[in-house]
């Protein structure tokens, strides 16, 4: 019988160990992928909810374009300009907006509404000596604008022409031709943030702490308790209105002896034939260019009572439309201290006048009986009682608030039908009202 060798082990004397450190590998690679996994599931949930919520606020958004169009197509000029509470924290949809105002005249209180747009100088029709009155304006700025916007190379003096702005380190032309929106001046020469907005930086017409520090923080402010808006809230390049009556009937242009028959039948119709013949006789049949209708009240010796009954349908000039004329009803004080020859005096009268105004205020015949002749005749030109053009600056968030979108729009009602004519994002300023509002929403709080 032969003999048997036992055949050896070839298997390592601690080969379980490594099997068991190989399956701990490969447990920790398998659950590290989970866990990457479950991270970019969680990341990509996240982004979702944060799109959705996004979504949810440029709806929000547009919900809130067209509600100020409903309350344009509804609502008088006066009601429209100066209503506070429909315009904050409306919910809509899934979520909630706000139409924000500047304060004008407290800059510690949030205000909320529609801006009317010719409550403001228009830029592209304003004169130098009344640009020059704008608050936080400057010389260089002013002149600077007035060579931006006309057609000739004439250097106004402190102004620029093509040759300023080619010789710059990024060159560009001068347009010469007018702005297409505010913001274009800090384009000019001596255009600077610091005139537009002042302090404002974030436009969202309150003094945050950052605008209250002096020079601790951006922007550079005078610690003085109070806001400088500059001059941005106060100019326009959005007014205009069409020459035409409350009811979209052409006007009589009392400056052509031609529309004498036009007139002499509105004054039958309006106060009978004996007192229509009476009116007449006062106006000259001679050619006369009025500058404007309180020139023509003047003219005609009327009642100030029966010349506001046909001052709608009359009218000094032929034009299809009127451009830039200053809405004295809506206007701030800034505003009306720019119009010629008024003093601080007169537009404190002006504004009293049409606070407690027990009747609506219609026509610009209203502030004869604050200023006199020679003050009225001074701006009666300037001014209007009507508006098309109203601005918007609108923040809207979702409901959940991961999401929010600030616009700033103009909308035109001129040709019946509310059009936004301009938008503009204001994304990157930030969150322009309470942050608590936020908070609140992520909360789960209801505003």
């Amino acid at each position: 019988m032969g003999n048997h060798k036992k055949k050896p082990n070839i298997m390592p004397r601690h080969s379980g160990g490594t099997v068991l450190i190989v399956v701990i590998w490969i447990t920790l690679v398998l659950a590290s992928l989970v866990i990457v996994l479950a991270h970019g599931v969680r990341v990509e949930a996240m982004a979702s909810s944060n799109h959705i919520a996004q979504v949810k606020a440029e709806a929000v958004a547009n919900g809130a374009i067209h509600y100020a169009f409903a309350k344009l197509g509804s609502e008088d000029d006066s009601t429209v300009s100066y209503g506070a509470n429909p315009y904050e924290a409306m919910h809509v949809g899934e979520g909630y907006f706000w139409i924000l105002r500047p304060n004008l005249s407290e800059s510690r209180d949030y205000s909320f509404g529609l801006v009317d747009e010719a409550g403001k100088i228009n830029l592209n029709e304003v004169s130098l000596e009344t640009m020059l009155k704008l608050p936080g304006m400057t010389s260089e700025l002013a002149n600077s604008i007035m060579d931006w916007k006309d057609e000739d190379q004439d250097v106004s003096a402190g102004g620029a022409e093509g040759e300023y702005y080619l010789l710059l380190s990024e060159p560009y032309q001068c347009k010469n031709a007018l702005l297409e929106t505010v913001e274009e001046v800090l384009l000019v020469k001596g255009g600077r943030l610091e005139l537009l907005y002042g302090e404002d930086t974030n436009r969202n017409g309150m003094l945050d702490w950052n605008e209250n520090d002096g020079q601790k923080s951006l922007p550079s402010d005078n610690s003085n308790g109070r806001l400088d808006p500059g001059f941005f809230n106060y100019v326009t390049i959005h007014s205009y209105e069409m020459n035409t009556d409350g009811q979209g009937r052409q006007r009589i242009n009392v400056s052509r002896v031609q529309n004498r028959g036009q007139l002499a039948q509105l004054l039958e119709e309006t106060f009978g034939e004996n007192k229509a013949l009476q009116i007449l006789s006062n106006i000259p049949t001679a050619p006369i260019r009025y500058e404007n209708l309180i020139q023509f009240y003047y003219v005609t010796k009327m009642e100030y009572g029966d010349f506001a009954k046909i001052i709608d349908r009359l009218t000094v000039d032929g034009e299809e439309m009127t451009t830039g004329r200053i809405n004295v009803n809506a206007a701030p004080e800034e505003v009306l201290l720019c119009l010629p020859g008024l003093e601080q005096s007169d537009v404190d009268a002006l504004i009293r006048e049409r606070d407690g105004a027990s009747e609506s205020l219609d026509s610009i015949l209203w502030v004869t009986r604050v200023l006199g002749e020679e003050k009225a005749l001074a701006i009666g030109r300037f001014i209007t009682t009507r508006s098309s053009q109203y601005s918007a600056d609108i923040i809207a968030v979702s409901d959940d608030g991961r999401a929010f979108c600030r616009y700033y729009v103009v909308i035109d009602t001129a040709q019946g039908t509310p059009t936004v004519v301009y938008k503009q994002s204001l994304h990157q300023l930030g969150w322009p009202l309470d942050p608590e509002i936020l908070e609140s929403l992520r909360q789960g709080i209801e505003l």
